[in-house]
């Protein structure tokens, strides 16, 4: 199970989305060539054993560059100190204990000093017995990493939204068009963010083949963790032409410093967040990691 690829033969779809969210627009055809595409998402077993091997450490796990984190935001100096702290650490979700503002994302989003892919939930927290949990607290830098090492790469946005398809081209979800009962994939179950039932008994991550595969026989392609691709962000579908090549899935430099996650995760809601779907897709900086983004790797055919 672990570290298995499946092999995807290819071909034209049509990508995107004009029901839902104006990112995922327009709907336009795309042709992908062959690839292969992890069956599921890298483990913590699986990264334990590349950070073991090499040493690495996480862009979470690192002192915060308030200097570089002025200059994206715009700004210089001290007054950041105040809004983001110098230890190293990540973001965690922090569920709430009643109804709040949707529109105030600080409001289940904590920092939390320690916080990284050993210990997802803070220092306190640890990977024991969940080793075939997807990881999570992995920044693009990180995903890219670990492809590297395992000589893969990340897929490209057009290649990661046909293998979730998994043969369903134009379907809203990964299954058809039956709304998730919590038995087809790991989302939010009950009110957000404060009251959740979980999706198979799974509250946060599940286990990687928890819930059924794709028709391409891909687990968990929507739902339990975001997943990084290599497209940069955009805010609306950049239509291919002769000039402008669709992204290859090359891992390229982000000048606006933001690529396209997929696949939505464990936090989704449809009263809050009903991307997990094929076609959903969200901005995520590159130096961005929290407790529901994780990664799969790709590769080209051998």
């Amino acid at each position: 199970m672990i570290g298995e690829f499946v092999t995807l033969p290819g071909g034209r779809f049509l990508m995107g989305s004009d029901d839902f969210y104006p990112e995922e627009g327009p709907v336009h055809e795309v042709e992908v060539g062959p690839f292969d595409l992890g069956r599921y998402a890298v483990t913590n077993a699986e990264f334990d054993r590349f950070v073991r091997e090499t040493g690495y450490r996480t862009v979470a796990e690192l002192p915060v560059d308030l200097a570089q984190l002025a200059h994206d935001s715009g700004d210089s100096g001290d007054p950041l100190q105040p809004v983001v702290p110098r230890d190293p650490g990540s973001l965690v979700f922090t569920p709430t204990d009643h109804p709040v503002d949707l529109n105030d994302w600080r409001q289940w989003w904590k920092w939390v000093p320690g916080a990284s892919w050993c210990h997802p939930y803070g220092p306190e927290s640890s990977i024991v017995g969940v080793d075939d949990h997807p990881v999570v607290q992995i920044a693009f830098e990180d995903a890219s990493a670990y492809a590297s090492w395992a000589g893969a790469r990340l897929a490209s946005e057009q290649e990661w939204e046909y293998a979730a398809r998994g043969g369903l081209d134009a379907a809203t979800f990964a299954w058809g068009e039956e709304p998730n009962d919590g038995l087809r994939a790991n989302t939010w179950q009950g009110h957000f963010p404060y009251e959740n039932h979980g999706a198979r008994g799974w509250v946060y991550t599940a286990p990687v083949g928890s819930f059924a595969p794709n028709g391409f026989g891909l687990h968990e392609m929507t739902g339990n963790t975001w997943e990084w691709t290599t497209a940069v962000w955009g805010d609306r579908h950049r239509m291919p032409d002769s000039c402008c090549p669709q992204d290859s899935g090359k891992a390229g430099v982000s000048t606006r410093g933001s690529r396209v996650l997929k696949g939505g995760s464990h936090l989704c809601s449809p009263e809050y967040c009903l991307r997990y779907r094929p076609a959903a897709r969200s901005q995520q900086t590159e130096d961005s990691a929290t407790t529901h983004i994780g990664f799969r790797i790709a590769r080209d055919p051998l």
